[in-house]
């Protein structure tokens, strides 16, 4: 199977004095189900880039911590971050962005993010060209416009971006959990399979 980097959020475990590097095991999960390995990257930038110098096929960008721009606790993951995706863009690689994943994408590409209410543990149905299917939200910040390079693909129905691709790259990004659903959503495995190249 063809491997993939994923970024892990940041925990803190006060009690212990810790931060942890942490992924939830659906991930792998997922991944597994759509033919992929999960390779999951540490949050410390010259490690996570040279790890992911050596194999993996593409990037995925998961959910959880927000960017610390707009309040998040975790600025060493929003560098591992940047820094590889500014490594997958290099390579040509495919990258898919996850909610703060692709709010990760968003902002390396100067879209704002704006404090929004109404999207936390709903479900909501997408408009646009992607829309008409329900999905699950979990994200307080979300983008009401976007850029050239950055196609909308999906909205929710107060026209917050859901979706995105850009137009020449192979990065797109999306704001529901796909490692969320149970079972698993058909659509979601065929898309990340098709874009990291693991379509049977």
């Amino acid at each position: 199977m063809r491997a993939v980097a994923v970024s892990q959020r940041v925990d803190t475990v006060p009690c212990r004095g810790e931060r942890r590097d942490a992924l939830d095991q659906s991930w792998t999960s997922l991944l597994a189900a759509c033919d992929l390995l999960a390779l999951p990257m540490p949050n410390h930038p010259d490690v996570a880039a040279a790890m992911f110098s050596d194999g993996p096929v593409g990037l995925l960008l998961t959910g959880g911590n927000d960017l610390a721009r707009y309040g998040g606790d975790a600025p060493e993951r929003d560098e591992t971050e940047r820094r590889l995706l500014s490594i997958a863009r290099e390579r040509g690689l495919p990258v898919m962005g996850v909610c703060r994943g692709m709010q990760v994408i968003q902002d390396v590409f100067d879209v704002p993010l704006k404090r929004i209410e109404g999207h936390v543990a709903i479900r909501h149905r997408l408009t646009g060209p992607g829309g008409g299917v329900e999905v699950n939200s979990f994200h307080g910040f979300g983008a009401a416009g976007s850029v050239p390079e950055l196609e909308v693909t999906a909205r929710a129905p107060d026209g917050i971006v859901e979706a995105i691709r850009h137009v020449r790259e192979p990065i797109i990004g999306q704001m529901w959990h796909p490692e969320r659903e149970t079972p698993y959503d058909a659509a979601d495995v065929a898309r990340i399979r098709a874009h990291f190249g693991a379509a049977r």
